[in-house]
């Protein structure tokens, strides 16, 4: 019995550090957008988008993860083009690199202002 009540005033304490370790359902985009954008012009930072990805999709609902698939694709597409290569590629070293330092620096920074020119 002491066993379970302390079990739950543990969740009960650790709950709160997880829920603000959860990024918006924007900033879960952007970070799709991103990771479009890196597996087109620069492999090397779609590692660390995944391993944000991967921890951020948990619990959200199919239609953002469905979006998010979208938003992936398209910038893809986008980053194809040659003549806007150099605005997408400030785009990827610039706010995108906010998600690399995961969720708490998110928080801080109050979200990547990726824009879509």
């Amino acid at each position: 019995m002491k066993t379970a009540l302390i079990a739950i005033l543990i969740a009960g304490f650790t709950a709160p550090a997880f829920a603000s370790e959860r990024v918006s359902d924007v900033d879960y985009l952007k970070a799709n957008r991103c990771k479009g954008l890196a597996t087109t012009l620069s492999a090397a930072e779609v590692d660390g988008l995944n391993g944000f990805l991967k921890a951020q999709r948990i619990g959200r609902p199919d239609y953002i993860a469905q979006r998010a698939e979208d938003e992936f694709d398209r910038a893809r597409r986008e980053a194809r083009s040659e003549d806007r290569r150099a605005r997408l590629s400030a785009e990827l070293s610039g706010p995108c690199q906010t998600y690399l330092g995961g969720a708490a620096t998110v928080a801080k920074q109050g979200g990547a202002d990726v824009s879509k020119q």
